[in-house]
């Protein structure tokens, strides 16, 4: 078993507010905020990674799978388009768009396809955004 982390701190404000977010291996220290989230301002957000996240698993889980079925890719490029809506009081990310380009010598377009489509079903990011249940441990200092 793997359990990677990851941790944000917040810091309200009247115009909405900002921290860091930053991942266990020190790759990841990146600022957020609202601004960033629902504007332009420099930053990340959780959408933004939630999308490089899904974009990098799924490359891993195709590429995986097209070795397996004896058609090594040379390439793969993948993109998440993920969009916030608002929803009643509140938002939510009602979609994720994949799109991915592959260099995959010896393959059939209907085989790759074929792949491509069990893999967005089935690699890890996918199933945890398809209705993974959330728990959770609070404190209060």
């Amino acid at each position: 078993m793997v359990v990677r982390t990851g941790r944000a701190s917040w810091l309200p404000s009247e115009h909405g507010g900002g921290g860091e977010i930053h991942g266990e291996s020190g790759a990841l220290d990146a600022p957020y905020s609202r601004g960033s989230r629902f504007e332009s301002d420099p930053g990340t957000n959780p959408e933004e990674l939630i999308g490089a996240a899904h974009a990098a698993c799924f490359n891993m889980a195709l590429s995986g799978a097209l070795t397996r079925a004896g058609h090594p890719p040379t390439r793969l490029e993948t993109s998440a388009a993920v969009t916030l809506e608002k929803d009643g009081p509140g938002f939510r990310i009602t979609s994720i768009r994949l799109s991915t380009v592959a260099e995959v010598p010896g393959i059939e377009e209907r085989d790759f396809e074929a792949e491509a489509h069990q893999t967005k079903l089935n690699c890890p990011v996918s199933k945890a955004l398809a209705g993974t249940d959330i728990f959770l441990e609070s404190k209060l200092l």
